[in-house]
């Protein structure tokens, strides 16, 4: 029996899971009159195949979202701890956004120039973030892509570092991991012709001595990372460790681009403005915009000069950075009105306060049911994971993961109201999201760990 299990009756959790799926499809005739059809057209039967990942017999169709809820074609009401997983971390269609996009609706959506909120959005990054140049994406995938061009340009180098088990989106160069200590390309990566490892070098998180080695080839132009490991379970910086990589990665002469996506849950900075870091350049995507697909990046002055000589020093014609869309005026109004508006401290104190609630509540839960199971917060995110304690690296984090056990637990919430992010076990709480929304979750938690024993 896997490790994870340790403390449950599988044969009861396997059981429930029948149930579960039961009840789902009895709950459900509308999404699967709908996913019937959805299958005559749209390959995998969903719009995105990813779609088809969540634990249910088949997908659920929403038909509107407001706030911290959300409900289905079947007339099901539901409080959402996903939020998009994190795109829409500030509540579904914030009031604030929603106007600006509505006024937005009348005047443009896009010309290719600059709008009137372009320069007032870029001082917002700059105060939020401590770096002063700015330029816009349409998703963190792109705006990474981006980065990791113009720091290759910027360096001479051609090689970027990233950490076992990390998450930047679709970029190509991030799809290595360890295993067994040796660099290997990542087997589900489809369509893939050219060798990544020529290219992308991966160690460990919070491996100190592994960053030195790797990085004392020279041949480095940055290391690309979140904050705190986030997509393979979170995976928390050791005391110091940031500190003493930051001073590791300066001696070698390598950039550090901070990819703050998830983990912008931190504060209005993000984990690394919280933390007093200082990167070279920083990446935002989902939640920036409320909800409307944007991203942006960040450089400090000294990059963005080195940027600027690489592209007026190269020969004209397409850089390889930015699309048509990018930066468009649907996307910058709305941006506009989330950081001004939503993104405020206040909005951030609450949801830390309800996040705190959370992760002490499954705690208890955890504990009162005698699992060998752990919880780890970050901001407004939180996340119970299957083991002890929090695991220190990618690796760890990959050893722990149970996809059977996470789809019992998740399709047990979803079938009484309650949504958490699939693939792994994270929930988020909004400035929308109540404290009784908080009390029913560990309510139906406590419950399903109940009929597993």
């Amino acid at each position: 029996m896997h490790g994870t299990r340790d403390g449950l009756n599988w044969p009861r959790a396997q059981a429930l899971a029948a149930r579960e799926r039961a009840s789902y499809i009895a709950r459900n005739p509308e999404s699967a009159r709908l996913a019937g059809l959805a299958a005559q057209h749209l390959l995998f039967g969903v719009p995105m195949h990813w779609m088809n990942d969540w634990s249910t017999p088949f997908a659920l169709t929403v038909s509107e979202a407001s706030g911290a809820r959300f409900r289905d074609v079947d007339g099901h009401e539901y409080v959402d701890f996903c939020l998009g997983d994190t795109g829409a971390m500030f509540g579904h269609a914030p009031s604030a956004v929603a106007q600006a996009i509505a006024r937005q609706s009348m005047r443009g959506y896009t010309a290719m120039l600059p709008s009137e909120d372009a320069a007032p959005v870029a001082a917002q990054l700059a105060r939020r973030f401590g770096l002063p140049y700015w330029q816009f994406a349409l998703s963190a995938s792109d705006a990474n892509r981006f980065v990791l061009r113009w720091l290759r340009a910027a360096t001479g180098r051609d090689k970027v570092l990233v950490f076992n088990g990390c998450y930047h989106g679709t970029v190509d160069d991030v799809f290595v991991d360890l295993i067994d200590g040796v660099p290997t390309q990542r087997d589900s990566l489809l369509g893939q012709v050219h060798t990544l490892t020529d290219h992308t070098v991966v160690v460990e998180f919070n491996d100190l001595p592994a960053l030195e080695a790797a990085l004392a080839r020279g041949d480095i132009a940055c290391v690309l990372a979140e904050p705190v490991m986030t997509n393979i379970g979170m995976v928390l910086p050791e005391p110091g460790y940031w500190e003493a990589a930051q001073r590791i990665i300066r001696h070698h002469g390598a950039l550090l681009v901070i990819d703050e996506t998830h983990t912008i849950s931190s504060g209005p900075g993000g984990y690394a403005r919280e933390h007093g870091m200082l990167p070279d350049a920083l990446v935002v995507g989902k939640p920036i915009g409320g909800g409307i697909p944007c991203a942006v990046y960040g450089f400090t002055e000294e990059l963005a000069r080195k940027v600027e000589h690489a592209k007026r020093g190269a020969p004209s014609g397409h850089s390889g950075v930015g699309t048509t869309l990018s930066a468009n005026m649907f996307a910058m109004a709305a941006m506009r009105a989330n950081l001004e508006q939503v993104m405020t401290e206040a909005a951030y104190q609450r949801m830390f306060g309800l996040a705190a609630r959370l992760a002490e509540g499954l705690r208890d839960v955890i504990a009162r049911h005698g699992l060998p199971w752990c919880v780890t917060r970050v901001g407004a995110r939180t996340e119970f994971q299957f083991a002890p304690s929090s695991p220190r690296n990618g690796g760890e984090a990959q050893a722990i993961l149970d996809g059977e056990l996470e789809q019992i637990i998740h399709l047990y919430l979803l079938n009484r109201g309650l949504l958490i992010t699939p693939f792994h076990n994270m929930l988020l709480v909004c400035p929308a999201t109540a404290e009784s929304d908080v009390a029913r979750l560990l309510t139906a938690f406590d419950e399903c760990l109940g009929e597993m024993h």
